[in-house]
C-alpha cells in the first residue's frame, strides 16, 4: 500500500534548498553547488521511497541542480571573464524571492495554529528528561524529521540480514505501535523510538507510519530549537 504524505510545514524543493543552505552554513551567494546536489539528492531518495505528493517538483529541481553543477565544470572561454554569468545566479534570486516571502506564510500560518487546541488536555510536563514546555516549542518540518532519521539509521549496529518472503511488520501494525509507546509515556524522543526498533526495515516502515500519524494529527512532532532533539506526542 502507498502512503502519500503532506505535512503542513512541507513547502517544496526551494524549501528545502533553504533547509540545507541554513544546515550546512553557506553563504547563499556562494553556494558550494556539488555538495548541496550530494545532499539534495539524498533528500530525494527518500522522498521518492515515501512517495510524497509533489515529488515531480523535487526531482525537476534536482536536474536543475546537476544542470548547474555540469556548467561549473565547464572551462571558461578565454577573454570572457568579464562578460561570465555564474550559472547559479537564477537559483539564487528565486531563494532569496522565497525566503523574502516565506516569513510571511509562516505568520499566516502560527495564526492559524494558535486557533487550535494543539496540545491535549492532561498532559504533564516531565522535569529532567530534557522535554520543553509548549511555548518554547518550535514546529518541525518533514526535512528536519528525515535529517534525524538518516541520522539514527547511520548510527545503527550494522546487522546481518537474510532474505524474507513476507515484511516483519507492517505500516498499519506500527501506527499502532507507535501510538501505544507513546501511550505509555506521554511524549518520547523520535531517536529512542527508532533506535529500540530490532532492525532497518522495521525502521523505515516505522517512520513512514510515524509521518503517517503527523498527517492524521495522531501525533506531534516539535523540538526547541533548529537541529535539535525532535520529541514526539500523541494527540
Amino acid at each position: 500500500m502507498s502512503y502519500r504524505v503532506q505535512l503542513e510545514s512541507f513547502e517544496g524543493p526551494l524549501d528545502l534548498l533553504l533547509h540545507l543552505i541554513r544546515k550546512n552554513e553557506v553563504d547563499i551567494y556562494d553556494i558550494p553547488i556539488a555538495e548541496i546536489t550530494r545532499q539534495y539528492l539524498e533528500y530525494l531518495a527518500v522522498i521518492e521511497m515515501l512517495d510524497l505528493d509533489r515529488a515531480s517538483d523535487f526531482v525537476l529541481m534536482a536536474a536543475t541542480l546537476i544542470r548547474i553543477k555540469a556548467q561549473m565544470l565547464l572551462p571558461r572561454p578565454e577573454g570572457e571573464e568579464e562578460e561570465y554569468e555564474d550559472p547559479r545566479m537564477e537559483l539564487v534570486q528565486k531563494l532569496l524571492e522565497y525566503q523574502r516571502f516565506k516569513p510571511v506564510a509562516e505568520e499566516l500560518a502560527d495564526r492559524e495554529s494558535q486557533c487550535r487546541d494543539l496540545y491535549p488536555r492532561g498532559f504533564f510536563h516531565l522535569e529532567g528528561d530534557g522535554y520543553e514546555e509548549e511555548k518554547e516549542q518550535r514546529t518541525v518540518t518533514l526535512f528536519d524529521l528525515i535529517a534525524a532519521f538518516k541520522e539514527v539509521m547511520a548510527k545503527a549496529p550494522a546487522r546481518d540480514y537474510h532474505a524474507v518472503a513476507t515484511l516483519p511488520v507492517t505500516v498499519e501494525e506500527q501506527m499502532d505501535y507507535v501510538l501505544e509507546y507513546l501511550a505509555t509515556r506521554g511524549h518520547a524522543l523520535f531517536a529512542d523510538l527508532i533506535r529500540e526498533l530490532p532492525d532497518r526495515l522495521t525502521r523505515v516502515l516505522t517512520f513512514v507510519a510515524l509521518l503517517e500519524l503527523v498527517r492524521r494529527e495522531a501525533v506531534l512532532v516539535r523540538q526547541a530549537s533548529p537541529f535539535g532533539e525532535i520529541w514526539i506526542e500523541k494527540v
